[in-house]
């Protein structure tokens, strides 16, 4: 949140609250996986405003394809041409369709 200091134990509840809170902290806090775990529980597409490198965890794109497997669509493209990660988005959609 712009000029309001939180700390992680707040920005956490924010974010479990309201994922796309993510959005308004401050880089220090997107670069927390705890804090973007639990913001991608709550608003899967919230990894987009996390720092890029846990735009490229395969933890963090898995938890956040398994609330969304459209999630796929702004992944790091080596993710995307990873074999493990479009394996769970397939088999998410199939199960999805049913």
């Amino acid at each position: 949140m712009e000029g309001v200091k939180i700390n992680k134990k707040q920005a956490l509840k924010l974010v479990k609250k309201n994922g796309w809170a993510i959005k308004s902290l401050s880089n220090d806090f997107k670069k927390d996986k705890e804090i973007v775990l639990a913001a991608i529980e709550n608003e899967p597409f919230a990894i987009g405003y996390a720092d890029k490198k846990l735009l490229k965890d395969r933890e963090v794109v898995k938890v956040a394809l398994k609330k969304n497997i459209y999630v796929y669509l702004i992944l790091d493209s080596k993710l995307i041409n990873d074999k493990e990660i479009m394996t769970l988005v397939v088999l998410n959609k199939k199960k999805g369709e049913k």
